[in-house]
C-alpha cells in the first residue's frame, strides 16, 4: 500500500507546520529557532488572527513576515499576558529585538520551557536539557 506521499515524488506539504519548516531550513538560527517555537507551542499559530497578520502563505510555499507582524502585534491582536510575552520572546529570537526579560515569569512553565528551547538553539547549542532542576 502506498501513501499520497510515496506516490507524489515531488509532494509538497499540506500542513502549515510542515511548510514553515522547509522555509525555515533555508534561514538564519534565530528564525529557525523562533519557527520550532510557534510550532511546538500551539496555540498562539492555532489562532487565524495571528497567522492572518504573521503568516504568508500561497498554499505551497509558507513563510513568516517578521518585519510586518512585529510592528502591528501589539496593537492588532487581542492578547493575553501570556500570549503577549511569548510573542515578544519569540519575535525577539526570530526578529532581534530588545524586550524586557521580565516577562518570562508570565510565560506559564510550558511556555516557558519552549522559549528556552529557543533560546539554547539560538546560542548553538542543542544538548542543554530543559527540565526540571533544584536550586
Amino acid at each position: 500500500m502506498t501513501t499520497a506521499h510515496e506516490s507524489q515524488p515531488n509532494h509538497t506539504p499540506t500542513l502549515l507546520s510542515d511548510r514553515l519548516t522547509m522555509w525555515a531550513r533555508s534561514r538564519d538560527v534565530g528564525e529557525r529557532a523562533a519557527v520550532a517555537a510557534l510550532i511546538h507551542e500551539g496555540d498562539v499559530l492555532s489562532r487565524g488572527d495571528v497567522r492572518d497578520l504573521l503568516v504568508v502563505d500561497s498554499g505551497r510555499v509558507a513563510s513568516l513576515d517578521w518585519p510586518r507582524f512585529e510592528g502591528q502585534y501589539r496593537t492588532a491582536l487581542v492578547l493575553d499576558v501570556s500570549e503577549r510575552a511569548f510573542l515578544d520572546l519569540v519575535v525577539a529570537v526570530g526578529f532581534p529585538r530588545l524586550v524586557p526579560l521580565w516577562q518570562v515569569e508570565n510565560l506559564g512553565e510550558r511556555r516557558l520551557a519552549i522559549v528556552l528551547r529557543a533560546l539554547a538553539a539560538l546560542a548553538g547549542c542543542d544538548t542543554i536539557a530543559v527540565g526540571m532542576r533544584a536550586w
